[in-house]
């Protein structure tokens, strides 16, 4: 029996699900896995990305399957809808102060540029067209703990 192979793969949610891979894939490299459309035939249900090894699940919002206040209390919106997101995505990268022109190049806005870290890491914050979060790192030096 093959072993099972657990990984936490994030599931971010848009407002534009088809214009935030196009985004990914010019700002961060990404490569569209698979796409599946909504029957409205506007928005996305389902689409995955890989960006380096990682996978990453992009879709729409789907906000009349959970309204305010419904079963749960939950909401299904973006980070637009909530006014921001409590989550960052790290990627390591070769080249932290490359890798913020690219994103910015794309659209992107730089929450905070490259800069060395007392950590030992050269890092960076962006946020993208669609409200989510992405650092930026490369070593510069191993630290002691």
């Amino acid at each position: 029996m093959a072993k099972q192979v657990t990984a936490v793969i994030p599931h971010l949610v848009v407002d534009d699900a088809a214009a935030a891979l196009a985004f990914y894939k010019k700002a961060l490299g990404a490569e569209e896995v698979m796409r599946l459309p909504a029957q409205d035939g506007k928005r996305l249900m389902h689409s995955e990305m890989k960006v380096g090894d990682a996978r990453i699940f992009v879709r729409d919002a789907f906000p009349e399957h959970c309204p305010q206040g419904g079963e749960g209390g939950g909401t299904d919106g973006s980070p637009k809808t909530y006014g921001g997101t409590a989550v960052t995505l790290h990627l390591q990268v070769e080249n932290c102060d490359a890798a913020v022109e690219r994103a910015a190049g794309a659209g992107a806005m730089v929450a905070m540029p490259p800069a060395d870290q007392f950590w030992g890491d050269r890092y960076a914050l962006v946020v993208d067209p669609f409200g989510h979060l992405w650092s930026f790192a490369h070593t510069l030096e191993k630290v002691p703990a």
